[in-house]
């Protein structure tokens, strides 16, 4: 069984297979995972990493993956309305809610309650499958974090 310790930067590091997670699996630094191409494998990296789509892996013996972001379901919100959107973004965020930004829309994990807060500010909601990739945060680049409150 393979045993992932590290990311490698070295993006030409040719990878033998690919592994697929959703954004909960990609921030545990510790796990049992099946590869895409049906091996078995350990993630063991330090604590506190969490791993983006197309990050490299690199075993104890030198193989190298890829990490994929799985597609999730998520709710789209698209409003060329900039305050709006930001307004939106910012009770999202207050509620401690993983955001991803572009331009003009926003995802995030689908919530029928989150879902019926944003509607209720005037803003449209859909509900796409897609790779989720939120902002990491003022402090770390991890979306979730804890403390005291």
């Amino acid at each position: 069984m393979y045993e992932f310790t590290a990311k490698t930067a070295d993006q030409s590091a040719h990878p033998v297979t690919t592994l697929t997670l959703p954004l909960d699996r990609r921030q545990r630094s510790r796990q049992r995972v099946v590869l895409d191409n049906g091996e078995e494998a350990a993630i063991l990296l330090p604590r506190g990493t969490s791993l983006l789509d197309d990050d490299r892996l690199i075993s104890t013996d030198g193989t190298v993956i890829r990490v994929r972001a799985a597609r999730e379901l998520l709710t789209k919100v698209e409003c060329k309305d900039t305050l709006l959107l930001a307004r939106a973004c910012y009770h999202l965020g207050n509620r401690h809610i993983p955001v991803q930004i572009s331009q003009c829309s926003l995802l995030y994990q689908s919530d029928h309650v989150l879902d019926d807060m944003i509607r209720s500010m005037g803003l449209e909601v859909t509900q796409v499958s897609a790779s989720f990739e939120p902002e990491a945060g003022a402090f770390n680049r991890v979306a979730n974090h804890s403390h005291g409150h």
